[in-house]
């Protein structure tokens, strides 16, 4: 009887074990919507997008494409910049609506840059999208076609890596 209760003792003791080092490694990471933008016959570059989510905080830290597709991706941003600004501080005017085009300073200009990482709260919805942040791909093999699909896998913090699937079209799907 006390070899069962030891057996079922180191049983336990090892399944304890499994789920506590399983437990970052299985962070829920939800990606909708994934597509990229046709490109024109001399584009050189491309770009993906789509909307991110995490069950706990989380880091999107990368990604990686097939050379077959591009030679390298990166994390961007498109932003608004006050040209003026020797700093190159963000303005505010990201989030402004039709009726405040009037008043928009000439100065301010849009300019992607690598981020390199995007942060995921917990339980938000983080939105890749035109004008904002998006995967960019560097030196594509190929034009984008409508229809086409190609693999990128993101790279994260705590979850494990992520393959997606991108199709490519005119528009994001509905």
């Amino acid at each position: 009887m006390k070899r069962i209760t030891r057996t079922a003792n180191v049983l336990a003791a090892l399944s304890l074990a499994a789920a506590a080092c399983g437990s970052g490694d299985d962070a829920a990471v939800d990606i909708d919507g994934a597509w990229a933008r046709t490109s024109p016959m001399s584009a050189e570059a491309g770009a993906a997008y789509f909307q991110i989510s995490s069950e706990t905080d989380d880091v999107l830290i990368g990604a990686s494409v097939d050379a077959s597709v591009a030679s390298a991706i990166e994390i961007h941003e498109t932003r608004m910049v006050d040209s003026h600004n020797e700093d190159d501080t963000v303005s505010d005017d990201s989030a402004m609506d039709d009726s405040a085009m009037d008043d928009i300073d000439m100065s301010d200009v849009m300019e992607m840059a690598e981020v390199g990482r995007i942060e995921l709260p917990a339980g938000e919805t983080i939105s890749l999208e035109p004008g904002g942040f998006h995967l960019m791909m560097l030196d594509l093999a190929e034009p984008l076609e409508s229809g086409e699909t190609f693999e990128v896998t993101l790279d994260f913090e705590t979850a494990e890596d992520q393959v997606i699937t991108v199709t490519v079209g005119d528009s994001a799907p509905e």
